[in-house]
C-alpha cells in the first residue's frame, strides 16, 4: 500500500542522515520534497500542511543529542509526527457494554462491508471466545443476505434467519432480540450500502441506529478510493456518529492517502485493516508499526506475531529437533516455503523486515518473488517420497521427469537443489546448537539483550510471546531499531548470495499454540 511513499520518503531522509550538519535551507528543501511526496500519496492537503509545519517547528528548534546526527534527529521527528497523524495509540473494538454488544457496520456498496463483518465475527469468536450473531439488513442488493449466511457457514458463526418482507429496522430489532434470547455476546448488523451517499441511505442508517443503540458504529471504507474515503467518513460521522473506521484492501497498490488522512481529518480511530481476501486477513491498526513500515524501519513485532499465529507449534518442535541433529531434506524445505506463504509470502515478510525496502530492485532483478516459491513447491511435489528424502538420487533422467511434471526446466531444479544443499550444510554446521537461520540469530540476540526467557527452534532465543505484555513487545521493536536493524543491513537471501529466509519458520516453541 505505501510502497511509493516509502520509496520517496526513504530517499529524501537518507540524504539528510548522511550529512554531519544541517542548515535551515537543507531542512526546508527536504520538507518541500516530503510535502510533495505526501500530496502525491493522496493525503489531504490540510493534513499535509499541518504535518510539515509541525516537523519544521520541531526540526528547527530541536535540542540535538551529542550521539545523534542532525539528520537522524529529523528522521525521528518525521517518524513521531507520522505516528501522531495516524493516531498515536492503536484502538480496538470496544466490547465493554452489557451483552449483547451491538456493532453496526456502515459504508458504501462495494467497500467490503459483508466480508469484513464475517472477518470481525470470526476474529471475536476465535481470539476472544465470544458468541457472535450476524444479521444482514441489506434487503436491496440481490443475494446479500444469502452471502452473509454462506460466510457464517464458512466461519462457523451464527446468522439471523431471513424472513421475507421485513425491512432493515425490523430485522435489526429482531437481531438484537435474538441475541438476548440466544445468549450471544455480540450482535453485528451488516447494513445496506449505496453506490454513493444519498439522503435515503442516511435516513435508513439513522433509523437503525436509533432502534438498536449500537455500542460501536464502524465505517468500512475502501482504502483505494483515496480522498473520497475521507469525505465519506466525514459525511457518515455527521449523521450517525461513527466510533471507528475499518480500511479494506490495504494490500492493494493504492497510494495510502486515506489511511494517513482519516484520523487527522475525522478524529476517529482506524481500528482494523483488511489485508487480503481470506477470512483471516484482518489486522489491528497500530500507528507506530505503520509509521515504521512507511519509513523503512520494518515491523519486527508484527512479523513475530504473524509467525505465532501461523506456525504450528508441534511441527515447529519437530523441525527444531531435526535442525539440532543437522538434518534437512526437501520435505523440510517444502514446509519452510509453505510457512512463508502463510505469513504473507515474500512481499509480506519483506515489508516487515528492517532495511529491506532498499533491496526491492535487487530482488526484482534476481527474479525473487512469490512465483519462484510456487514453482519450487511444484518441483518438490513432482518428486517421489524417496527422492524428497534423498535428493542425491536426482540424476539427469529423474530431473527430466520432474521438470515435465512441474512445468519447469532442469536449470530451475538445479537451482533448487543448490539452495537446499546450502541450507542443509548450514544445518549441519549448527548441529547441536540452538536455533537456525538468519531470523534465529537476530531474534535470539535481541531476546538476550532484553533479558527475556528464550526457547529453541528456528527463532532460537525467541521470547515466549504468550507471556509478554504489549509494552514488552514494543520494547522488542525498539531493541531492533537500537541494534541498527533499520539502517539497511541486509541478511542473505536465497538467490542473492546464500541461504537465509527459508529457515524462518524452522520452529517457534515457546509461542502460544494454535487453537
Amino acid at each position: 500500500m505505501f510502497e511509493s511513499l516509502q520509496d520517496r520518503l526513504g530517499s529524501i531522509l537518507s540524504n539528510l542522515t548522511g550529512r554531519g550538519a544541517l542548515s535551515d535551507k537543507d531542512v526546508s528543501a527536504a520538507l518541500r520534497e516530503v510535502r510533495r511526496a505526501l500530496i502525491e500519496a493522496d493525503v489531504a492537503l490540510e493534513v499535509v500542511r499541518d504535518f510539515t509545519e509541525k516537523v519544521r517547528e520541531k526540526a528547527v528548534g530541536a535540542d540535538l543529542v551529542k550521539s545523534v546526527k542532525p539528520g537522524q534527529m529529523v528522521v525521528k521527528i518525521v517518524h513521531d509526527e507520522l505516528v501522531e497523524m495516524l493516531g498515536s495509540e492503536g484502538e480496538v473494538i470496544d466490547l465493554n457494554a452489557p451483552a449483547p454488544v451491538v456493532i453496526m457496520m456502515a459504508g458504501l456498496q462495494g467497500s467490503g462491508k459483508t466480508t469484513t463483518t464475517g472477518k470481525i465475527a470470526k476474529r471475536l469468536t476465535e481470539r476472544q471466545g465470544k458468541k457472535v450473531l450476524m444479521a444482514s439488513l441489506d434487503t436491496r442488493r440481490p443475494a446479500a443476505q444469502e452471502q452473509l449466511r454462506q460466510i457464517g457457514e464458512q466461519t462457523g458463526v451464527a446468522t439471523l434467519p431471513v424472513i421475507d418482507g421485513q425491512g432493515p429496522v425490523e430485522i435489526a430489532k429482531r437481531a438484537v432480540q435474538a441475541g438476548k434470547l440466544g445468549g450471544h455476546d455480540v450482535v453485528i448488523l451488516d447494513t445496506a450500502g449505496r453506490t454513493h451517499i444519498d439522503e435515503p441511505l442516511m435516513v435508513e442508517m439513522a433509523d437503525i441506529a436509533k432502534a438498536t443503540n449500537p455500542h460501536e458504529t464502524l465505517l468500512v471504507a475502501d482504502s483505494l478510493t483515496g480522498q473520497d474515503a475521507v469525505n465519506l467518513a466525514k459525511s457518515f460521522d455527521e449523521r450517525i456518529s461513527i466510533t471507528g473506521i475499518v480500511l479494506t484492501r490495504m494490500d492493494g497498490d493504492g497510494r495510502g492517502g486515506a489511511a494517513l488522512s482519516m484520523r487527522a481529518v475525522t478524529g476517529k480511530p482506524i481500528k482494523l485493516i483488511g489485508t487480503g481476501e481470506k477470512m483471516e486477513a484482518l489486522e489491528e491498526f497500530h500507528p507506530k508499526r505503520i509509521a515504521d513500515r512507511i519509513l523503512g524501519m520494518g515491523d519486527i513485532v508484527s512479523l513475530v506475531e504473524k509467525a505465532a499465529e501461523t506456525i504450528d507449534a508441534e511441527k515447529a518442535a519437530a523441525m527444531a529437533k531435526k535442525m539440532q541433529e543437522g538434518k534437512f531434506d526437501l520435505n523440510d524445505l517444502a514446509d519452510q516455503l509453505q510457512q512463508m506463504a502463510k505469513m504473507g509470502g515474500m512481499g509480506g515478510i519483506m515489508g516487515m523486515m528492517p532495511g529491506m525496502g532498499k533491496m526491492k530492485d535487487q530482488m526484482a532483478s534476481a527474479g525473487l518473488d512469490d512465483s519462484i516459491f510456487k514453482r519450487q513447491l511444484a518441483i518438490i511435489s513432482s518428486m517421489t517420497p524417496k527422492e524428497r528424502a534423498h535428493p542425491e538420487l536426482l540424476k539427469h533422467s529423474r530431473k527430466k521427469r520432474i521438470a515435465a511434471g512441474s512445468g519447469t526446466d532442469a536449470a530451475e531444479i538445479n537451482r533448487l537443489l543448490k539452495m537446499h544443499r546450502q541450507m542443509a550444510d548450514m544445518m549441519k554446521s549448527m548441529k547441536g546448537k540452538k536455533g537456525g537461520g538468519m531470523m534465529g540469530k537476530m531474534m535470539g540476540g535481541l531476546a538476550g539483550k532484553m533479558g527475556l526467557p528464550g526457547g529453541m527452534g528456528g527463532m532460537g532465543g525467541m521470547p515466549d510471546l504468550s507471556k509478554m505484555s504489549p509494552k514488552e513487545l514494543e520494547a522488542l521493536q525498539k531493541q531492533a531499531e537500537a541494534a541498527g536493524l533499520g539502517g539497511g543491513s541486509m541478511p542473505k537471501l536465497p538467490g542473492l548470495g546464500g541461504p537465509g529466509l527459508p529457515g524462518l519458520g524452522g520452529g517457534l516453541p515457546g509461542l502460544p499454540k494454535k487453537k
